[in-house]
């Protein structure tokens, strides 16, 4: 049975997804197609809309086979860890190839990419360190790969996070086969809805929020989801306003990724709102995702010990599956590098303990939202 991965958030799940799935199956020649998926809580910093299961039942009526969490200790991370442990993941359900979206405009050779960097790290590691120390890590990685790879000249999102994916691949014994996919009609961050098809999610969210319809771009089950609940940064600033005046600046300077003093931006900026906040403690070098992450750790009292505890405890908790899913997962479980969890239950919260935490959290607003023994969806 030939797999093909794919990484999502599904933020919310929405037709370009559905179209991902379609072509990932396409290019790759898969039987089976299966996504890597963050959590309750999102690679640039956000909490979801809606929660994992939603999510993952609509991937699953949607083209998709077979559902994987992405733990919060990789999910909640710049592009290059984001990567890392999405690949690790991929790797471990021993999928063959790799298809992800791209919003690069011109053919790029990923896989290539991938072993140059490999071969030349030494290189790229020099130049990075002698690059201003003010420049924010994208920045520096930016004109790195412009000066020693000229043919990877513009940076949008997705296509820095392909570059991301392609060196982590190269790194294994086996790497997975690329596939990208140009990206449909709009831009990553593009805030409109379009009369087609195919809109961001990040417009499919603002429209969301604004009570338009959304209707056109997304599939019943998300839909549905979005009836009952519909959840924004704004939910959990009373929370994350108690702990940004409860903790002492000691207390705040052992937050993971707390660098450089920027606990005393956080704690002199004083707003009614999180959006409001949010634009006071921006600056260039601070953009607003590394800001939104850090105050996510702020949020959950995140520590660099337990970021690296529950990286090294890495499993598969299955979300969900379709019936070719649950025949993949029966014909090649015993080839997994990694352990399988089927429910959560106390050893795997030992194991994943930060994102047991997020979901309780998450759990503060959803309170709807189950995650200890909880069976995967079955589509």
């Amino acid at each position: 049975m030939r797999s093909c991965g794919i990484v999502v958030e599904y933020n919310p799940f929405h037709n370009g997804h559905r179209y991902h799935a379609e072509k990932a199956r396409e290019l790759s020649g898969a039987d089976i197609v299966v996504a890597v998926m963050s959590g309750n809580f999102l690679q640039r910093g956000e909490p979801a809309i809606t929660d994992k299961w939603s999510r993952a039942a609509a991937a699953l009526e949607n083209g998709v086979d077979l559902v994987v969490e992405l733990p919060f200790s990789w999910a909640v991370q710049s592009a290059d860890y984001f990567a890392k442990g999405s690949i690790k993941l991929l790797q471990a359900l021993k999928c063959d190839a790799l298809c992800f979206g791209t919003d690069n405009e011109q053919q790029f050779d990923y896989a290539d990419y991938g072993r140059f960097f490999i071969e030349e790290k030494p290189a790229i590691d020099q130049l990075f360190h002698e690059l201003p120390i003010g420049w924010s890590y994208p920045e520096k990685m930016a004109e790195v790969v412009s000066q020693l790879y000229p043919k990877a000249q513009n940076f949008p999102p997705n296509h820095i996070l392909g570059l991301s994916y392609a060196k982590e691949n190269a790194l294994y014994a086996q790497p997975m086969e690329i596939f990208p996919l140009a990206r449909m009609n709009q831009g990553y961050h593009d805030e409109s809805l379009i009369m087609d098809q195919f809109a961001s999610a990040t417009g499919i969210r603002h429209a969301v929020f604004a009570g338009e319809d959304i209707s056109a771009f997304v599939p019943s089950k998300t839909l549905e989801a979005l009836r009952n609940t519909q959840i924004s940064w704004s939910d959990f600033w009373p929370y994350l306003n108690y702990q940004l005046r409860a903790n002492s600046l000691s207390d705040l300077r052992e937050i993971y990724q707390m660098r450089e003093g920027v606990e005393h931006r956080l704690i002199e900026q004083e707003a009614a709102s999180f959006s409001e906040y949010l634009q006071l403690i921006s600056t260039k070098r601070y953009t607003q995702p590394r800001l939104q992450r850090l105050l996510t750790y702020v949020l959950l009292q995140i520590k660099e010990t337990e970021i690296i505890a529950e990286q090294e405890n890495s499993m598969l908790h299955i979300l969900g599956f379709t019936k070719k899913g649950q025949a993949y997962l029966n014909k090649r479980k015993k080839q997994f590098t990694l352990p399988i969890a089927a429910k959560i239950g106390q050893k795997e919260k030992e194991k994943h303990f930060l994102t047991y935490r997020a979901d309780q959290i998450y759990q503060l607003i959803h309170q709807q939202e189950q995650t200890i023994g909880r069976f995967p969806i079955q589509a």
